[in-house]
């Protein structure tokens, strides 16, 4: 019986590798830009299997790069430091103060766990911010009462190419500086967005904590696999896609829009999620595509 279980596990490894070889021979070489966050960032065994597949991306040809968030750890951090975490339509309210521990959390501690935890999966990374290389270009988002919010103004991406090219997954935290050198904190899913877009990337991977677009809000087998542009842009347009979801979409519109073949939502709290939406058929969120034609 033991040996009968061991040969169907055998099986079903060579399945999986098996189903998984067109897709690694297709995307070998290609760039994919993941926003990482979440539950799968929180979650120690999820973060673990994160790490993991990003190492197995970068071992079989793949380009990784990792745009990272921390909001939970920033709002624990500005409890500790006695400041309390303000929110304004969706932005954090980020004064000077807000501003050094979003900094302090972002470039010192997650990013540099993150570069660390990779290291010990035997991967090779490393950590920057916007400010490095002048990769991320910033300026105030143009909303008052908000303080140093930021969204992106340009992308210089001649530092992570030149990691890239020579074999490492940057790690990236959302924090810029605009032209006087003020540092702003940005939405990682925009700075990911904008980075996929100036890289070319074959992808663009938001995880997040929802199974993906739902067509019922309430119904997790209501999730829409592939969709276009025009067909996302009418889903906001009619209140199915709604809240925290709206930015992510407009996020992933706009990176297609910019020349980004694919773009996917997909939920993080699934283990080996990553490696599911690759590199099998079916994949497990939503994908969006800029036209009709890709979907066939």
């Amino acid at each position: 019986m033991n040996s009968e279980y061991i040969r169907e596990a055998e099986a079903t490894r060579v399945r999986v590798l098996s189903e998984a070889l067109p897709h690694i021979q297709q995307f070998a070489g290609r760039t994919l830009v993941i926003k990482y966050g979440g539950a799968a960032m929180k979650d120690s065994s999820l973060k673990a299997q994160v790490i993991r597949d990003i190492v197995f991306m970068s071992c079989v040809g793949i380009r990784p790069v990792v745009v990272h968030g921390g909001g939970p750890e920033i709002n624990s951090w500005l409890t500790k430091f006695g400041i309390e975490p303000q929110f304004k339509d969706g932005l954090r309210v980020t004064d000077a103060d807000t501003m050094d521990v979003v900094e302090m959390v972002l470039v010192g501690r997650v990013n540099k766990e993150l570069v660390s935890l990779l290291s010990q999966a035997g991967g090779a990374a490393v950590g920057l911010c916007g400010k490095d290389g002048n990769l991320i270009r910033a300026r105030h988002v143009g909303q008052e009462g908000v303080g140093f919010v930021g969204e992106v103004t340009s992308i210089d991406t001649k530092v992570v190419k030149t990691l890239v090219s020579s074999g490492y997954v940057p790690i990236i935290s959302s924090v810029a500086a605009d032209d006087s050198g003020q540092a702003h904190n940005i939405n990682a899913d925009t700075v990911a967005g904008e980075i996929a877009a100036a890289l070319d990337a074959e992808k663009l991977i938001l995880m997040t904590d929802t199974p993906g677009i739902l067509r019922d809000r309430h119904d997790p087998s209501s999730l829409l696999t592939h969709l276009n542009i025009q067909q996302a842009r009418e889903l906001i347009e009619a209140g199915v896609v709604a809240g925290g979801m709206i930015p992510k979409v407009n996020c992933c519109v706009r990176s297609l829009a910019q020349g980004v073949n694919a773009t996917h939502i997909i939920d993080g709290r699934i283990p080996h999620a990553l490696l599911l939406e690759i590199f099998t058929d079916k994949g497990i969120g939503s994908m969006i595509v800029a036209s009709e034609r890709q979907l066939d």
